[in-house]
């Protein structure tokens, strides 16, 4: 069978089954199938495709047909220009979020480094499209799952930043300590009730962690918004993806604790909203926890021209008990410079995702 006549016979099943992008997940299925690019099956539709490619591709039509996502068949879902691997445990990472990346490096000078948290990274979209457009900023990517944390670290190393991403296990923003520019994320804002009358692409594909969001849809913000305030450096700003009805009782949590609305806008037919936040004024870290380690948030902002100079502030800051999960993002920093320096440094203590 040529490429072209197999493309039209799962493009025709699909449209028969009344897929919106019949066409599109087609050509994406039989280019996997034999192992070309999307763009390959266009140019070469009179050239004949082999039985086993036949078969493979008719098996992902079954898959397909039976509402399993074109991601999720084959693994894998661009984002931002780059390839992102899936599993079980993480969302497919979706065109609406791009904005939120956007967002953050509008509203960060491309000659600033910065230091971040994505708060529930999944496959690590954000976090790596990040660092892969600002290649001297550090992030840290937070997930309670420990199969969406390896994801996300196989995607930054794939992609080339994972020497500048820490993959830590925790509980929303729990883990960290101060001295964050940013505080980014995605969060499960679906209300329980919601989610079931979620179309099965969604409902059954999806991790139900990642989607639920409480009665209201507001658990994750509330406490996201509540630890952000003990991890932001002065004048540190909060990016979120909220629900296109949820601007306003988001913009609410926020104002109670202190931020200072940036800008809210609505994308793709008010499927998606986004809010940024940012504090309405410099304040002081209150004394933290006898176990903890207090940032200085000078440090984490690379004020120092020298890495030895960081190393040196490290050594002389108060480091935590043993067994406190709690992330110090100075050691963070220093640990990555000490490799790219080549400095001796003991490395950070926290819980990291194999990479």
């Amino acid at each position: 069978m040529k490429i072209g006549a197999l493309v039209r016979e799962l493009r025709d099943r699909f449209r028969d089954k009344g897929l919106e992008t019949a066409d599109l997940d087609a050509r994406f299925l039989v280019a996997d199938a034999l192992d070309l690019d999307v763009s390959a099956v266009i140019l070469y539709t009179d050239d004949e495709a082999s039985a086993k490619a036949c078969g493979k591709a008719r098996v992902y039509c079954e898959k397909r047909l039976s509402g399993m996502p074109v991601g999720r068949i084959l693994g894998h879902r661009e984002f931002w220009g780059l390839e992102f691997g899936l599993n079980a445990e993480t969302l497919e990472p979706r065109p609406d979020t791009e904005t939120l990346v956007e967002a953050v490096l509008e509203r960060t000078p491309a000659d600033k480094r910065f230091v971040f948290a994505d708060i529930g990274t999944g496959t690590g979209a954000i976090a790596v499209a990040l660092l892969s457009e600002r290649t001297d900023s550090l992030g840290v990517a937070v997930d309670i799952s420990e199969g969406a944390l390896q994801c996300a670290a196989e995607n930054a190393a794939r992609i080339g930043v994972a020497n500048r991403l820490l993959c830590v296990r925790g509980d929303y923003c729990a883990a960290l300590g101060p001295g964050f520019d940013w505080i980014i994320s995605n969060p499960p804002y679906i209300a329980s009730a919601v989610v079931e009358g979620l179309g099965r692409e969604v409902r059954d594909h999806d991790p139900r962690r990642a989607l639920d969001g409480g009665i209201d849809g507001l658990d994750a913000y509330r406490s996201i918004i509540t630890q952000a305030k003990n991890c932001l450096s002065v004048n540190g700003r909060i990016a979120l993806e909220i629900g296109f009805d949820q601007a306003d009782s988001v913009a609410s949590l926020l104002g109670d604790y202190g931020f200072l609305l940036l800008k809210s806008f609505r994308i793709l037919a008010e499927t998606t909203g986004f809010l940024l936040q940012s504090e309405t004024k410099n304040r002081r870290f209150k004394p933290v926890a006898k176990n903890r380690l207090e940032i200085r948030t000078e440090t984490v902002r690379f004020t120092s021209p020298r890495p030895e100079q960081v190393i040196s502030k490290l050594r002389s800051t108060p480091i935590r008990q043993r067994g406190d999960r709690r992330l110090s993002v100075l050691e963070f920093v220093a640990q990555r410079m000490t490799r790219t320096f080549g400095l001796s440094q003991k490395p950070a203590s926290a819980s990291v995702a194999d990479r």
